[in-house]
């Protein structure tokens, strides 16, 4: 089996390769919980306030205990030094998960644990060789967000089976990822990342309020980016402006910045200013 650590938020280090979730938690039978996903590189878990403060904030939407930030944070500092003396060097993708825990137990609390395990070989591809993107529907307007808070709409939930769903589906019809429209036709966010078009020194993400999960390396980027010079906004996209954009970028905390090379099969040619952005992300998320 492939090496990974769990850890729990008491700082014990537990068989990753044993028995650990009741059949009863809720994160099993109702995607009842929350997560982050961060990234291990040289031995240090990237962006971990960040990511702790969006995990808060999905906590706070779900109803469930506040947390624990000493705990996360002594839980993923013993990951980590666990995963560097077992990989070394390697990169890693480390998850935070929070469920409401037991059905059967709803008194017991969240069930919390902290996980780590090896970057896969499609990250590295996306990374290398950009991604080809088809878009599809979300289904809902921009301002279901707002009118519709009981949708979760901007929390990172567990429950992923639509985004898995359309990932398949992207699959099955030749292309690597999604991008998802709103029911207008505006540009949303990947199930897995968010959407930045360059234009020569101006990066361009959709706004949160269109209904996305508000990006913690997007945030990086942008807050580098304008340190250097470029200008950033946030602005509602259709696809048309993705296709005239220099450059179209999935970013995310562990793939990074996946290029997207084409979109709905139309082929976008290759930007000049690939390599600058890439470099911009890599040191963006050295910043925490």
């Amino acid at each position: 089996m492939t090496q990974q650590i769990l850890v729990t938020l008491d700082g014990t280090v537990h068989d990753a390769n044993a028995p650990f979730l009741y059949a009863d938690d809720l994160a099993a039978i109702r995607g009842d919980g929350v997560f982050e996903t961060l990234l291990v590189r040289d031995g240090r878990t990237r962006r971990v306030a960040a990511h702790l403060d969006r995990m808060t904030r999905s906590l706070e939407m779900m109803a469930l205990p506040g947390m624990d930030r000493d705990a996360w944070q002594q839980a993923i500092v013993v990951a980590e030094k666990e995963w560097s003396a077992t990989a070394g060097n390697a990169e890693g993708w480390l998850r935070l998960v929070c469920s409401r825990g037991r059905e059967s137990a709803p008194d017991a609390g969240p069930t919390s644990y902290v996980m780590v395990g090896p970057v896969g070989e499609r990250v590295r591809h996306a990374r290398e060789h950009g991604v080809s993107v088809i878009t599809l529907d979300r289904g809902y307007s921009m301002d279901l967000a707002g009118r519709a808070p009981w949708q979760l709409i901007g929390a990172k939930t567990l429950s992923y089976a639509t985004n898995m769903a359309a990932m398949r589906y992207a699959a099955d019809q030749g292309h690597d990822d999604v991008i998802y429209v709103s029911s207008e036709g505006a540009v949303l966010e990947g199930p897995r990342s968010t959407v930045i078009a360059v234009r020569g020194k101006t990066l361009v993400t959709p706004p949160t309020e269109v209904g996305i999960l508000p990006g913690t390396t997007q945030r990086a980027i942008f807050a580098l980016a304008e340190d250097e010079g470029w200008t950033t906004r946030t602005e509602v996209l259709r696809r048309a402006d993705l296709i005239a954009a220099d450059s179209v970028w999935l970013v995310s905390s562990v793939t990074l910045a996946a290029r997207v090379t084409a979109l709905n099969d139309y082929v976008i040619p290759t930007s000049p200013n690939g390599d600058e952005f890439r470099d911009l992300v890599d040191r963006a998320i050295s910043i925490d």
